[in-house]
């Protein structure tokens, strides 16, 4: 049961869509904690390629790295990034 709730609490098999919805999440948390860079960056997301939605992951996480007070989006962009191997 424990690696049950493990797998709800960090899943590893989002799909496409999944993945722009939990980006477009991002988004908002973003424009909410004042991160305009960080939430124009992810604009778009549903009508880009697969390889450019990870690239905007991959440069998401290297713009917040640096600011561990906001510890919830990058938790979230973390996730998302394990699961980039998902999109098609």
């Amino acid at each position: 049961m424990g690696e049950e709730n493990e797998t709800l609490r960090w899943p590893t098999n989002l799909d496409r869509s999944a993945i722009v919805a939990r980006l477009a999440q991002v988004r908002g948390m973003a424009e909410v904690a004042g991160l305009p860079e960080l939430a124009l960056g992810l604009e778009g997301l549903e009508a880009m390629p697969s390889g450019e939605i990870g690239a905007k992951v991959i440069a998401a996480l290297t713009l917040i790295q640096d600011k561990p007070e906001y510890p919830a989006i990058t938790a979230q962009l973390a996730m998302i990034a394990m699961n980039l191997k998902n999109l098609k």
